[in-house]
C-alpha cells in the first residue's frame, strides 16, 4: 500500500510541477513509452536466466503487501519450537521423529498453519531436528552447517533485488537512447518547419525523462522492497538457528526459546512475560 502511495505522491509532484509551465499533452509520446517499455523487458530477459527470471516475478508481488514477519508469527514460531522441545526433554528426542519426518500429519505442527505454509523455515526446522534426532552431534559443527546453509539461502533471496537494482540503475542509459535516436531523426528532418522540429525535439527529450522517472521513481523503491523482504527472512533463520543450538547445547527449552526471542527484531519481539504468558495458555489447550 504505502509504495502505491509513494508512486501516486510522485507522479502528482512531477506532473503537477511540469503541468505549471507546460501542457501535460506534450508529455505523451506513445512511442517513446513503447521503447522504454520495450529496452526495460528486453533487458531484463537479456540480463537474467530463466530460473532467476521465474523468481523475479513471484517476488514482485509480495512488495504490494506487508511482511508476514509480524509479532504474532514469531510468537507462532517460537511457541512451535518450545512444544517441540519440551517434548523431547520429556519423553526423548525420538518422540519427535514422527513429527519432523511429517509435519503435514503432525499434532504439533498443525496448530501453526502459518508456518506450515513458509516451506523454507518449516523445512529448516525439520532437517536440523531430523538430525538431532539421528545421533549425538557437534554444535559447533552444526552450528557452522548452519551458517553455511544460510549464506547461500541469504544470496538467493536477495537475488530479485539486485535483479530488480540493476534494471533501475540501467533505466535512464535506455532513456538516452531513446533520446539520442529522436534527436537522430531531428538531425534528418532540418528542413521541417520549427514547429514540427520542437515537437520532435520535445518527444527526444521525453525518453530522457522516461527513464530517469520509471529508473528511480518506480523500479528502484521496488528493488529497495525486495531486499528488505530478504533481510526479514534471513532474521526467521537466525532465530531457529538460535534456539536449536541453545537445545544442543543443553539449555532447558524455556532458556532456550529467551535465545531466539532475543534475535527476534525489535519492532516484532514480544516481551519476556508476554512470551511466557502465551507459551501458558497455549500449553492449556
Amino acid at each position: 500500500m504505502l509504495l502505491i502511495i509513494g508512486y501516486i505522491i510522485i507522479l502528482a509532484a512531477t506532473l503537477g510541477t511540469f503541468s505549471v509551465h507546460g501542457h501535460l499533452a506534450a508529455l505523451w509520446m506513445p512511442t517513446e513509452y513503447l521503447g522504454i517499455f520495450g529496452l526495460l523487458v528486453a533487458g531484463f530477459i537479456a540480463n537474467n536466466s530463466p530460473k532467476m527470471i521465474k523468481n523475479v516475478l513471484g517476488s514482485l508481488p509480495n512488495v504490494f503487501k506487508g511482511s508476514r514477519y509480524t509479532k504474532s508469527y514469531y510468537v507462532d514460531l517460537l511457541a512451535l519450537l518450545f512444544e517441540l522441545l519440551a517434548k523431547v526433554r520429556k519423553e526423548g528426542l525420538m518422540s519427535i521423529e514422527n513429527d519432523v519426518e511429517n509435519p503435514d500429519s503432525s499434532p504439533i505442527f498443525s496448530k501453526y498453519p502459518g508456518i506450515m505454509r513458509d516451506h523454507h523455515v518449516l523445512e529448516f526446522i525439520c532437517d536440523y531436528l531430523r538430525m538431532m534426532v539421528g545421533g549425538n552431534l557437534n554444535t559447533l559443527e552444526v552450528e557452522s552447517l548452519m551458517e553455511q546453509e544460510l549464506e547461500l539461502h541469504h544470496q538467493d533471496a536477495e537475488g530479485p533485488g539486485h535483479v530488480i537494482k540493476e534494471l533501475a540503475d540501467a533505466m535512464p542509459a535506455y532513456g538516452i537512447v531513446i533520446c539520442v535516436m529522436g534527436v537522430v531523426n531531428v538531425m534528418g528532418s532540418v528542413g521541417e518547419p520549427p514547429p514540427v522540429l520542437g515537437k520532435m525535439i520535445g518527444g527526444a527529450l521525453v525518453g530522457t525523462f522516461l527513464g530517469i522517472l520509471t529508473g528511480y521513481g518506480f523500479v528502484a523503491p521496488i528493488a529497495s522492497l525486495l531486499n528488505l523482504a530478504a533481510e526479514d527472512n534471513s532474521k526467521v533463520y537466525g532465530v531457529v538457528k538460535a534456539v536449536l543450538l541453545a537445545s544442543m547445547s543443553g539449555y532447558a527449552p524455556q532458556v532456550a526459546i529467551e535465545f531466539g526471542r532475543k534475535n527476534v527484531p525489535v519492532d516484532s519481539r514480544a516481551n519476556f512475560l508476554e512470551l511466557e504468558e502465551e507459551l501458558k495458555n497455549r500449553k492449556g489447550r
